[in-house]
């Protein structure tokens, strides 16, 4: 090829380049230059000089800003359990004992040697990295969900957690359709779809044993109350909260308030502690002071706020401050 004729084609082949480009550019130029030129160049950006502990415009593992939060926040307890993570102090297995006082409990070691022959005995969620964004919803149960139209805001986060007996089916546009992991005790268990996580949060031993049992034979009927014989859960996404971090949960965040910490204050610690981005909704009264739960009809036949064993004020203020220090995002619907 003569010398002109390279020089022709380099020239064709930038002016092809640059035409692509600007078609390109002006194309996103009209939809919103905000929400595609900018948005990714500002990810571009923070991949490539991330700021902090993660990739999120905040980052809740961010420490340096706050003391309270930093005197608290410890990623040494591990939410999930595992074979090597469950040896517990004998502190702590007094401690968890006593929640609900079994009288003649089964070895506890050898109770968790069976289950993890049954589920994953895996590290969970030990992948934090300045390059990662882990968004979350946590959706608990109140009543302000009604009406809220939240439903596509919960479901756009990477993993969104449910508990207990909370249903979607009939409320999708206000609490959303997604559930990633489904957290529940023997006595509040339901079926789960074959892609959600099962996080069982266990109060003794014999709930471990219950696990087993839902799980295989289906033998064990009754804790303190009649439970479910089997559930519907993908053995291969069953986790079991770590009784070390309910404790955790118990003396440094709620700082022993109540008997025990609520469901939903559980699943939000779990959020804190596996999410960089934690958005918070269905926590708290609806705007007339009502405690009770979306799908019901009866304000005061759900009331949940006084239990005799969670203290809900001063949990629900624990919330409001974690989202006052922008470490939470806290919706508090209709």
């Amino acid at each position: 090829m003569s010398l002109l004729k390279l020089r022709k084609f380099r020239a064709l082949t930038l002016l092809f380049c640059i035409i692509t480009f600007t078609m390109v550019l002006f194309n996103y130029t009209l939809r919103d230059p905000s929400a595609y030129f900018f948005k990714y160049a500002f990810r571009l950006s923070d991949t490539v000089f991330p700021r902090g502990p993660c990739s999120c415009r905040r980052c809740v593992a961010e420490t340096e800003d706050d003391p309270w939060f930093a005197e608290r926040f410890n990623q040494s307890f591990h939410p999930v359990m595992s074979r090597k993570g469950s040896v517990l102090t004998d502190d702590t297995y007094r401690w968890w004992q006593w929640l609900q006082a079994e009288r003649q409990p089964a070895n506890f070691t050898e109770v968790v040697d069976k289950l993890f022959q049954i589920i994953p005995d895996k590290e969970f969620y030990a992948d934090s990295r300045p390059d990662r964004c882990r968004t979350c919803s946590v959706v608990g149960n109140s009543g302000n969900l009604k009406d809220s139209h939240y439903g596509p805001l919960i479901d756009a986060s990477d993993f969104v957690i449910r508990m207990n007996q909370a249903p979607t089916e009939g409320f999708e546009k206000d609490v959303g359709y997604r559930t990633t992991h489904h957290l529940m005790y023997p006595e509040s268990a339901v079926d789960l779809g074959n892609s959600t996580c099962l996080i069982l949060i266990p109060f003794k031993t014999l709930d471990l044993e219950w696990l087993i049992s839902a799980l295989t034979t289906g033998t064990i009927k009754y804790t303190y109350l009649p439970v479910t014989a089997n559930i519907k859960a993908n053995k291969d996404k069953v986790m079991v909260y770590n009784p070390s971090f309910f404790k955790y949960v118990y003396d440094t965040w709620l700082e022993g308030h109540g008997r025990y910490p609520s469901t939903g204050f559980l699943a939000l610690m779990f959020a804190i502690h596996v999410c960089d981005e934690v958005n918070v909704y269905g926590f708290g009264a609806d705007h007339y002071g009502n405690w009770h739960h979306y799908w019901e009809d009866n304000l005061l036949g759900g009331a949940f706020r006084h239990t005799g064993v969670h203290d809900g004020d001063y949990e629900y203020n624990v919330t409001a401050l974690l989202a006052d220090k922008h470490k939470i995002k806290l919706f508090k619907g209709s």
